[in-house]
């Protein structure tokens, strides 16, 4: 599995879609990252499931 993994992403904001790099190495995670159009805080959320796929999760900071 790769340890830097690019995943599209919509801002729960301005609806834009973005592209950020998760760090598979890391195992589950939950961390804010800033939107690159309207420096909104994100809530990602990184899983890895049963057959080793990254899943990502973002919300909000009120839908958290």
């Amino acid at each position: 599995m790769e340890m830097l993994t690019p995943r599209s992403i919509q801002c729960p904001y301005c609806g834009e879609r973005i592209e950020i790099l998760v760090d598979a190495s890391a195992g589950d995670q939950q961390y804010i990252e800033d939107c690159q159009v309207c420096c909104q805080p994100i809530n990602v959320s990184v899983w890895i499931g049963a057959d080793e796929d990254v899943h990502v999760s973002v919300a909000g900071e009120d839908e958290a």
